[in-house]
Order: structure tokens, then C-alpha cells, then sequence
């Protein structure tokens, strides 16, 4: 099982060793420091506690540094559960990215961009209302929301509303680029997030 915490960098083309160009995105991702090992025994869980980036003691609580047990001042704290007959690291050891190799397949989690308050044709994809017969000013309403016998509005319908700033999941990228003295990793695709956005990756 790999593991590791990173940022986003950017896209960029990456020609593969057919010359054909490939969509890809840099990560600068680790190093990262192991701060706590959970057990099933002990905790209820199999899980390691990982430690990234840097931080000013002054601007993390206390109970957080005690996490750390004096590994940090990390800025970033993430857990990643640990698969049944996985090898356990131990506490104080340095993850980098050459425990990736080219082909892996990973799944990369991060927050994607928040895009503010939004109608329904951004944020559902809406087609609006016909530009003929005789409307006017209904090209980018919403239409009915449901009346009929009902006096509320049915959970769960389609509305305006904030859109964005959501954690997602994508599973499937392969690695095709490690450089371990720079700590970069290069993913083909794109991932949620914007620039310098923390993401998890794990393979």
C-alpha cells in the first residue's frame, strides 16, 4: 500500500515514448513523516497518521502538537487506513514519492474549486426555457419545482445554490512520471482543486 500527501501544481503536456502528447498534472507531494500507527487492538482501526508541510507552533492548537508527539510542527495532519496484511511503517519514518513507480494506478482525493452561488443552468445543467412563443425573460429559470396536490417542496430538488468546494474522489490515474530529488509526481488527467491545493494520493 502507498500513500502520501502532496499539492497541485499545474498541467502540462507530457510526451510519452510514442511522441503522442498526454494531459497530465504535476504534483510536488511529500516528504512526509509517519506521527502515529492506530491498531485494531489499541484504537478499533488499522490507520497511520501522517505529518506534511510546515506550520508555526503559534497558529496550531495544543491538542494538535500533542498529536504530532514532537515530529511537527506539521501543517497538515491525514490518516489513511491500512489494508489487512499491508506492511505497517513505523512511527518517525519519511515517506517520499519513489515508492511510486511508472504505471501505478492511484486515487487522488482533494477539494475542487468553489464557484460561489450558481443557477441551475451551471450548476445541473438545465437547458432553461424556450426562446420563442413569446417569453421573455425565462431563458435561464429553473421552470416549475413540483406543485400540483403538493403545498411543500419535495427533498432533494434541483435548485441555485453555493456550487463548489466539494471533496472528491478520482479513481484510475496512472502515474506515468517520478522524480524523487525534486518530489514531483506526474499524473495523467486532471484532479480536482485548484493550484496549490492540498490532494491525498494512494495506490
Amino acid at each position: 500500500m502507498k500513500y502520501i500527501l502532496g499539492r497541485k501544481q499545474e498541467m502540462v503536456q507530457f510526451f510519452n515514448e510514442d511522441g503522442k502528447a498526454v494531459p497530465a498534472t504535476v504534483i510536488a507531494a511529500g516528504p512526509v513523516t509517519i506521527t502515529q500507527v492506530k491498531t485494531n487492538d489499541t484504537d478499533g482501526y488499522d490507520a497511520v497518521q501522517i505529518g506534511y508541510g510546515t506550520q508555526d507552533e503559534k497558529r496550531i492548537p495544543k491538542a494538535r502538537l500533542g498529536q504530532m508527539k514532537g515530529f511537527g510542527p506539521f501543517r497538515h495532519l491525514k490518516e489513511f487506513r491500512i489494508k489487512d496484511g499491508a506492511s505497517v511503517p513505523s512511527v518517525g519514518e519519511s515517506l517520499t514519492v519513489d515508492q511510486f513507480t511508472v504505471g501505478d494506478t492511484v486515487q487522488i482525493t482533494g477539494v475542487s474549486k468553489g464557484k460561489g452561488f450558481q443557477g441551475v443552468v451551471k450548476r445541473h445543467g438545465f437547458a432553461g426555457g424556450p426562446r420563442s412563443h413569446g417569453q421573455k425573460h425565462s431563458e435561464r429559470e429553473p421552470g416549475s419545482i413540483g406543485g400540483g396536490l403538493r403545498n411543500r417542496v419535495p427533498k432533494g430538488m434541483r435548485m441555485a445554490g453555493r456550487m463548489g468546494g466539494d471533496t472528491i474522489s478520482i479513481r484510475g490515474l496512472k502515474v506515468i512520471a517520478v522524480d524523487a530529488e525534486k518530489n514531483v509526481l506526474l499524473v495523467k488527467g486532471a484532479i480536482p482543486g485548484r493550484r496549490g491545493s492540498l490532494v491525498s494520493i494512494k495506490a
